[in-house]
């Protein structure tokens, strides 16, 4: 289907095209929701899921359960169904009988709320034994971990005008949290209440597949759904095929659904001029798909178009459902091996190169891309060359794909792991066991430790806070250097399955680490200095009793403008060359070892 639906008979018809394969009494029994009842055009608020949480465990007790994992900020109970027909409803009894588990999630961002409804169709269909094109034996081959909606209190700041730049449905919640966190922002730092109980979630279930379900921004084309993917560019090699068949079969799916699926963010190089065309890349961390391949396992970004009206997109959004479903029941057991053994060599990285970063190169191909027409005329209301779209002329946009995608931060691993002083052991220890990462605190101190210490030899800070946070980026290079570490500091082993995962977050140049969230931030503000008068006397005594440092300032005048015309830059030269400078500042405070201190 290549062109919008826009009116209520079209909408119906669609949710009558989802709804054939079921009985009749089937169709008006609780477990269908609002959503499919008005014709989906509708959402229902968040009281309908606790209630159809409770009504699928009791319909079906011998395949599901309705957990609460987490409370929300605001009270609300966070709500979890497991289903499987195995009867592994605890991680444990799955990791017994091997099973994968599949971790399916909506609304993280709860305007873009088609995944809540699409998942409680799908499930309903696969219990009832009326889902098309999927194995019979679904549910006996996994379990399924089904999130309504993750972001629970802006689900219920219910409006209208939620979501501007979106088709339906009537009305939405909200994008962020009652705290205002944008949760996908959030998958490192966790520093909501929210996420930090989905963490705790996947620490004790481990999917191996891990889908978030979302709605686009942007411009208007024809395309209805992407698809994105890791590991397919980054993480772990082997289990790189893995993530490129998930991805591939899926869109495979999508397509022969009806859809017109793309491998990639349809978001324009250049912001509202779509022949600027488009580039992929490899997510950082603090988003979903990002994060979960430093785990070693498999995460989808699913993003339905926003100008597709909500039938349609509900539909896309099932069969995406259908399609990861269907193929873990195939492939989970050995897509699950594959992880295991990515676990394991992620074990033996130490030494080695490890990318923390990705980038498309200049290295562009041509693709032919479904689109509209459309004008970019200059606006009387805003002064700005305005790209208008004529939705009833469907064409071919041809245009730049730049998806090329190579490392760009590459870091050696540390041959041992890092050591957290005894100063931030205690904070640090909190972040490190919201993603159950290993560590263990010194009993005994260090003297005299051989160990690598980053000084930052450049850093600037946000000029805007960032998720309540104001970020900073570091420019430097570990050294070797002697330092005494405290008994109660933390040695963190990169000898670990989540060793990828512990270098995002304590490299200081990683995008997601906690230095570049902020958290360090205190390390890199001096805090002592020295007045210009008494630096001007104590400048004086260095150049009359060291004639090399006096012929390295002298040259310092003569090469460098710059330096020469700031008093400041000149008196902070000897500053920084005499006893009293803070050898602490600019030194990253952890610091690095290659050996596992005893």
């Amino acid at each position: 289907m290549t062109r919008l639906l826009r009116s209520a008979p079209l909408a119906v018809a669609l949710a009558g095209l989802l709804a054939t394969a079921l009985p009749a009494a089937a169709q008006d029994a609780p477990l269908t929701t609002v959503s499919e009842r008005s014709g989906f055009v509708e959402t229902g608020r968040y009281d309908e899921v606790i209630a159809l949480c409770d009504a699928f465990a009791a319909r079906y007790p011998d395949a599901v359960r309705c957990e609460t994992f987490g409370t929300s900020p605001e009270g609300r109970p966070m709500k979890l169904l497991v289903a499987t027909r195995s009867g592994a409803f605890t991680p444990e009894a799955a990791r017994q009988q091997g099973l994968p588990v599949t971790l399916i999630q909506g609304g993280i961002h709860a305007g873009e709320i088609d995944g809540k409804d699409a998942g409680f169709l799908a499930l309903r269909e696969l219990l009832e034994g009326q889902a098309a094109d999927v194995p019979t034996d679904v549910l006996a081959k996994q379990v399924f971990l089904f999130v309504p909606v993750f972001n629970v209190d802006g689900h219920e700041r219910f409006g209208a005008w939620n979501r501007p730049n979106q088709r339906g449905p009537k009305e939405m919640g909200w994008r962020t949290t009652a705290q205002n966190y944008n949760l996908n922002r959030g998958y490192v730092k966790a520093d909501a209440p929210e996420m930090q109980a989905m963490l705790a979630l996947i620490n004790r279930w481990d999917p191996l597949a891990y889908v978030d379900l979302h709605v686009t921004n942007g411009a208007k084309f024809q395309h209805d759904i992407s698809i994105q993917v890791e590991p397919v560019n980054s993480g772990d090699e082997a289990l790189r095929a893995a993530g490129k068949t998930l991805r591939g079969n899926t869109i495979a799916y999508l397509a022969g659904h009806g859809s017109l699926p793309l491998p990639f963010y349809p978001s324009f190089v250049q912001h509202d001029n779509p022949a600027s065309g488009f580039e992929d890349g490899v997510a950082t961390p603090r988003f979903s798909h990002g994060y979960m391949q430093l785990r070693n396992r498999l995460g989808m970004l699913v993003e339905t178009h926003s100008w597709k009206e909500y039938p349609h997109r509900v539909k896309s959004t099932h069969d995406a459902i259908m399609a990861v479903l269907g193929q873990v029941a195939q492939n989970g057991k050995q897509w699950l091996a594959l992880a295991h053994a990515a676990d394991a060599r992620a074990r033996k990285l130490g030494g080695d190169d490890v990318a923390l970063s990705y980038a498309a190169t200049d290295e562009c191909r041509t693709i032919d891309f479904l689109g509209y027409a459309y004008t970019r005329t200059p606006s009387s209301v805003s002064g700005a060359t305005m790209t208008r779209y004529d939705e009833t002329t469907p064409e071919t946009w041809t245009v730049p794909l730049c998806d090329d995608i190579r490392p760009e931060l590459v870091v050696e691993a540390p041959d041992a792991g890092y050591l957290v002083p005894a100063a931030h052991a205690s904070w640090v220890a909190e972040r490190l066991d919201r993603h159950a990462i290993e560590y263990r605190r010194l009993e005994n101190a260090l003297s005299n430790a051989r160990v690598e210490a980053f000084r930052a030899d450049s850093r600037e800070f946000a000029s805007q806070s960032v998720e309540g946070h104001q970020r900073l980026e570091l420019e430097g290079n570990w050294a070797r250097e002697t330092h005494d570490v405290a008994a109660g500091a933390l040695f963190v082993p990169i000898a670990q399955p989540k060793a990828r995962l512990v270098m995002a977050i304590l490299e200081p140049r990683a995008p997601d680490a906690l230095a570049a969230w902020g958290e360090f931030n205190n390390a890199f503000e001096r805090k002592e200095y020295m007045e210009d008068y008494v630096a001007e006397e104590v400048a004086r005594e260095m150049l009359e009793r060291d004639p090399k440092l006096k012929a390295e300032f002298e040259k310092r005048l003569r090469e460098d403008a710059e330096f020469a015309a700031s008093p400041r830059d000149r008196l902070d030269f000897f500053y920084r060359r005499h006893s009293s400078y803070d050898e602490r500042y600019n030194l990253y405070p952890v610091l690095r070892t290659d050996r596992a201190p005893r």
